[in-house]
């Protein structure tokens, strides 16, 4: 939970630092509302059993409850984030990061504005965050839906094969493109020679000189729906330019995504390893993803009118992995606790003069703990301390309470200084600042 809440803070400080406003949402929602939504993925909803009136079932992602609310709230423009669980009916794998109930990080602009800046700044977010969490060199794929249904298209895919064909392409960074092809042909009854078509356009990848090569392509140009796709594409690597990340993103043609709801521009980010990693490491797939879903919100308004977004999620999950994984075999120890002071005595019947003296330091705001017994061993309370990594003691017996004094003492250097009872809250906030 240490290293989680770190992660967490990161990554919203991120999303506060580029002016969105927090949003929660529940953990259900109307089973018609998330039905259709998710491709082939449908099947791994979660439903609540029938216990009469509205069915329901748990959410699968924050992004259609985002698109609803707004909806439900006639929500013209709004930048928002979302932190939360959602569930999904996997075969749970921590090998691949694949898990049944997992937390998102969500961070959506909605609203009509000129095309590129909101997603330029999306994927900007996604490099902040991934440098941030210093997990290493990393790559964003980006590809665009009307590409990818032009593609199809100059390539003679019946357009009721689209969506599956779609999530054939998707596996391509799991599987080599023979297992993809075979697949296409053998189980979704795509002719060999249309998929070997798809296969010169969809196992391309790089930066914004493909853009500008996929333009002269004698077929793809003569598609409306890729020009206009590829003219956004080369918007965003010209913002993405004054943004100092274009080195970090690649024109990836494979890129797919499997949800139906994209609808333009679509991002993923993966980690690169090295050759010495990828021995040792979790193999996570994705640690971040998103795109645009213009026709979303639409869906949810009775009257059909659409609000136009773009969006990131962060796969905190799987960098949560990631970072434990690393932790484990630096042999890093992390403090799960933040107690800053621990109230030890050395002698018999001082459990009042500790409950006094704790509770001082409890209502001066000092982290504070002591060992619940009325006559512990000072040895016990020593090594208590340095097992939790707890830096000051303070010492209290006959001596010091005569004296009107306290024992301060370090646990790491193990020096002691007595200090007078009253001045003791403030020598420990002193203490403690300087540590």
């Amino acid at each position: 939970m240490v290293v989680r809440e770190k992660i967490l803070d990161m990554v919203i400080d991120c999303f506060k630092r580029h002016g969105a406003k927090r949003l929660d949402t529940p953990a259900f929602e109307l089973k018609e509302m998330l039905t259709e939504k998710y491709g082939e993925d449908s099947g791994l909803i979660y439903d609540l059993k029938d216990q009469g009136g509205e069915l329901l079932s748990l959410r699968y992602d924050l992004t259609v409850p985002f698109a609803r609310y707004l909806a439900m709230n006639k929500v013209k423009r709004m930048k928002r984030y979302q932190v939360g669980k959602v569930w999904r009916r996997e075969s749970p794998t921590i090998v691949q990061g694949r898990y049944r109930e997992f937390c998102q990080c969500d961070f959506d602009i909605a609203g009509q504005f000129d095309p590129m800046i909101p997603d330029a700044e999306c994927l900007k977010i996604m490099c902040e965050v991934l440098s941030g969490l210093q997990l290493g060199d990393f790559l964003i794929k980006v590809n665009d839906r009307r590409i990818l249904d032009g593609i199809l298209a100059v390539c003679a895919v019946p357009q009721s094969k689209f969506h599956a064909i779609c999530s054939s392409i998707d596996k391509l960074d799991k599987i080599p493109w023979k297992d993809v092809r075979h697949e296409m042909v053998a189980k979704k009854g795509l002719a060999p020679e249309v998929a070997d078509r798809i296969g010169d356009y969809v196992q391309r990848h790089g930066g914004v000189s493909l853009v500008e090569e996929m333009f002269q392509d004698s077929r793809l140009s003569q598609n409306k729906q890729a020009l206009e796709g590829l003219g956004d594409l080369r918007l965003l690597f010209e913002y993405l330019t004054l943004f100092g990340i274009a080195e970090k993103i690649s024109f990836d043609l494979s890129l797919a995504r499997g949800l139906d709801y994209y609808t333009g521009v679509i991002y993923e980010a993966v980690l690169l390893q090295t050759p010495a990693q990828a021995e040792e490491c979790l193999s996570v797939g994705s640690v971040a993803a998103g795109g645009r879903y213009d026709g979303l919100v639409g869906v949810f308004d009775p009257k059909g009118h659409t609000v136009p977004c773009v969006g990131l999620s962060i796969g905190v999950e799987r960098i949560f992995a990631i970072l434990e994984e690393r932790m484990k075999t630096a042999g890093l120890k992390i403090r799960t606790t933040e107690t800053q002071v621990f109230v030890a005595t050395p002698q018999k019947n001082f459990l009042h003069e500790r409950l006094k003296l704790i509770s001082e330091l409890w209502d001066a705001g000092i982290k504070a703990e002591l060992l619940y017994k009325n006559n512990p061993k000072l040895l016990t309370q020593l090594h208590y301390c340095e097992h939790m990594g707890i830096p000051l003691v303070v010492i209290i017996g006959e001596q010091e309470l005569k004296e009107g004094v306290i024992k301060l003492r370090s646990v790491a250097s193990r020096e002691e200084v007595a200090i007078k009872r009253e001045n003791l809250v403030a020598e420990i906030q002193k203490k403690l600042s300087e540590s």
